[in-house]
This record gives structure tokens, C-alpha cells and sequence, in this order.
């Protein structure tokens, strides 16, 4: 099926994203919210996006309003009679988006693909209160979206292979970099990304060194080849995201993924990043003791000035990504693709499943090892990882591991 026309709803900074690029591909949108101000500044920041491009010379002022003319704003369901494809970006509420979902079920087309920008509810149980599930699916941009051309692809348990084919194909045609993900919680990138930013934060709680250590955390991811550290990271997603992902994955994974104290303690006192104006840093003046005084409520055990490596932040998501590797939720190429495309991870590391191959995957498993009689059994090995090592699939050096050399 060929996508001509395609509606957002939810007109934020994401929702407002997802236009823009829809729009740049040549293809009208209607971007919708609940009322004419959340439209008005949706278009406003669908208009900002394009004048920072005409402001760097990569387009006219006659280009930008051509994009422009695009997009239409809507408070309601009127223009939805045509369209093809329907993504909505709104509240992370699995009751909400079904409600949704059941609404546009009546207005558009029989056709229509109806597509959630969810970072990590469950595909199936969005669709299960729809007439036609199969038309259901997960379609994941990364912030910002005009940026980021990594999207994951999720078909819930009645997703039509029709629905995950077009939907793959269309992403194509608007310039992403499309990554099937078999539905689980978390999907891949944010399933990954969090035991590496946990770490980092229970490291923090157990540091004598509190703001400190985090600039020393931060600095030594940067210099392994991370765009930005854990604690930039988080602050820039926002602690309250970045806790209720956790949580989700916490249900979801058990103890393995159990939340740092930190993440919960810096939401509930409003510390929640960049947009808050504070969260593990901060970021209107400063407020000398305020983190370290959350620290000390929150530390488990006496805090040790013990030295960290930063394999004890990279192997949590190496780990999970053989665990995720192992249960199908994506191929090893696409794996690390998504990995790279998705948070950065080093190119010249290849993202996780390349790193562990050129590492070694039995110096992979003796680190993970070690961390679990130092650390815990959050980090237990993952069992593929054993039968590699007996296999001597241990990587470059043996010419075979997740991949071939």
C-alpha cells in the first residue's frame, strides 16, 4: 500500500518532529491536538526546524514554505476521511491509546495503518481493544525525530505481515533507517540503553565523590566513544521518562533490571533534567549539595571510593544485547545498527555484538563474571555467551562469533 497522506496526533516536540520529517519527504500531514494552541505551537515548531535549516543555507525560504503549506493543524477528526496512515504521540497510558485507537477506528479508512510512537508499552495490548488489530503496529522515532534515523518497527501478536511490509517500505521512503523489533518491553534501543544508564547511577550512589564522580563517569564514557555519558544522557531524556521506562522494565525483566534508588528519589524532589532546570546536573545556576544530599538518602551501604572501569557500564548492555539476541527480538546486524543509529554507540566499535566479537567473547564472559561475584547477579552472563566460549566462537580471534571474520 502506498502512504499519500498521513496524520500525527499529539502536536509536541515529538509529535511535532514526526511532521516535519513527514513534510520534508513531500507528504501532506495533519497534525492534531486537543486544542488550537497545542496545534498552533506544534506547526510553530514544525516552522522552527525548517528556519534553522534555512538559517545553515540547506534550504530556501521559498523551500520551507512549500514544506509548510504540508501541514494542516486540527482540533479534530475532520481530515482524517483520506488518510493512509495514522501515528499518534501522545501520554504513555496503554488505557489512553486504546481509547484513541478505538476513536479512529470510525473515522478513517478500513485501509488505514494505525501506528504507536510508544518508547515502550506493549504493542498487542494497545491493539487489543480494536476492531482491526491487525492494522496495529509500533513505530518508534527517536528524539529528536527530524535528526534521528533510527526507527523500530514493533507488530504486535496480530500485527498482518501486509501492515509490518508497508510500514517498513514507507519508513525507507522518508530517509529512516527502519529496524524490526520483536515486541517486548522496552523494545531494543531502550532495553539496552537502561542496565548501561543504571549502572551508572548505582555506581553514583555508591561513590564518596557524588556530583564529582558522575563528571568522572560522564568523561570516561565520552572518551570509550559515547556521544554524551550516562548522566548527561539521562538528564537530557528526562528522569521522570527515564524512571517509568525503568520501571516497565523492571516489571517486565526482574531483578537484573532493578531501578538505582537515585532515578526515583531525583523525580519525586523535581530534579528531572535539563527541562526541569535540574537533575543530575545543573542547569539554572548553581545548587551547591543538592544531589549529593539526595545521595546520602538514598545510598545503599557505606559508600566506597573503590575505582570504576567503564566496562562496568558497556557490559550490562553488551549482556542484554546477547540476551535479546538469543530470544529473537532482532538479528545481530540489526542489533547493533540500532545500537549506533539509535544512542550512538562507537562506529569503530560496531555497536555491542562487534565490541563483545572484538573484545573477545570469552574476556566478555570472565568480566561478567567477576562484576557478578563483585557486584551482584544483575550481572549474570548470558547463556549463549558459555556455549560460545565451549564453541571457541570467541570472536575476531578465532575468525567466528556473532559474526564471521
Amino acid at each position: 500500500m502506498y502512504i499519500y497522506k498521513v496524520a500525527v496526533i499529539g502536536a509536541g516536540t515529538m509529535g511535532a518532529g514526526i511532521a516535519q520529517v513527514m513534510t520534508y519527504a513531500g507528504i501532506p500531514v495533519v497534525l492534531k491536538d486537543v486544542n488550537q494552541d497545542a496545534v498552533d505551537r506544534g506547526i510553530k515548531t514544525v516552522r522552527h526546524i525548517y528556519q534553522s535549516r534555512v538559517d545553515k543555507g540547506k534550504m530556501t525560504a521559498t523551500e520551507m514554505e512549500q514544506k509548510m503549506a504540508l501541514v494542516t493543524g486540527a482540533t479534530d477528526y475532520s481530515g482524517f476521511s483520506d488518510v493512509d496512515l495514522v501515528i499518534e504521540a501522545i501520554f504513555e497510558d496503554v488505557s489512553v491509546k486504546q481509547k484513541l485507537l478505538t476513536e479512529l477506528e470510525s473515522v478513517c479508512p478500513e485501509s488505514t495503518i494505525l501506528a504507536t510512537n510508544t518508547s515502550s508499552l506493549p504493542i498487542s495490548a494497545i491493539a487489543a481493544k480494536t476492531k482491526r488489530p491487525e492494522k496495529v503496529i509500533g513505530m518508534h522515532f527517536f528524539n529528536p525525530a527530524p535528526a534521528m534515523k533510527l526507527v523500530e518497527i514493533i507488530p504486535g501478536m496480530a500485527t498482518s505481515e501486509e501492515t509490518l511490509s508497508d510500514l517498513i517500505l514507507f519508513s525507507e521512503s522518508i530517509r529512516k533507517i527502519p529496524i524490526r523489533v520483536q515486541e517486548c518491553a522496552g523494545f531494543l534501543v531502550n532495553r539496552l540503553l537502561l542496565p548501561y544508564l543504571n549502572e551508572a547511577a548505582l555506581a553514583l550512589e555508591e561513590s564518596t565523590e557524588g556530583v564529582a564522580a558522575a563528571q568522572k563517569i560522564d568523561q570516561a564514557v565520552v572518551a570509550f566513544g559515547m556521544p554524551m555519558g550516562p548522566f548527561t544522557l539521562l538528564d537530557t531524556i528526562g528522569i521522570d521518562v527515564s524512571a517509568k521506562v525503568a520501571d516497565i522494565l523492571y516489571d517486565a525483566f526482574g531483578p537484573r533490571m532493578k531501578p538505582a534508588n537515585i532515578l526515583d528519589a531525583l523525580y519525586k524532589s523535581g530534579r528531572c533534567g535539563v527541562k526541569s532546570g535540574a537533575g543530575f546536573y545543573e542547569y539554572q545556576g548553581e545548587e551547591k549539595g543538592a544531589l549529593q544530599a539526595i545521595l546520602q538518602t538514598v545510598r545503599r551501604g557505606q559508600p566506597s571510593s573503590q575505582a570504576f572501569s567503564v566496562e562496568r557500564f558497556i557490559l550490562p548492555m553488551v549482556n542484554e544485547a546477547v540476551i535479546a539476541f538469543q530470544e529473537g527480538v532482532a538479528s545481530a546486524n540489526d542489533i547493533d545498527v540500532a545500537m549506533m543509529a539509535g544512542t550512538g554507540f562507537p562506529q569503530d566499535k560496531g555497536g555491542p555484538l562487534h565490541y563483545a566479537d572484538q573484545v573477545g567473547i570469552d574476556t566478555v564472559l570472565s568480566d561478567l563474571k567477576r562484576l557478578t561475584t563483585q557486584l551482584g547477579e544483575r550481572f549474570w552472563p548470558a547463556p549463549m555467551l558459555k556455549r560460545m566460549v565451549d564453541a571457541r566462537y570467541l570472536g575476531k580471534k578465532t575468525g567466528k562469533g556473532f559474526f564471521n571474520y
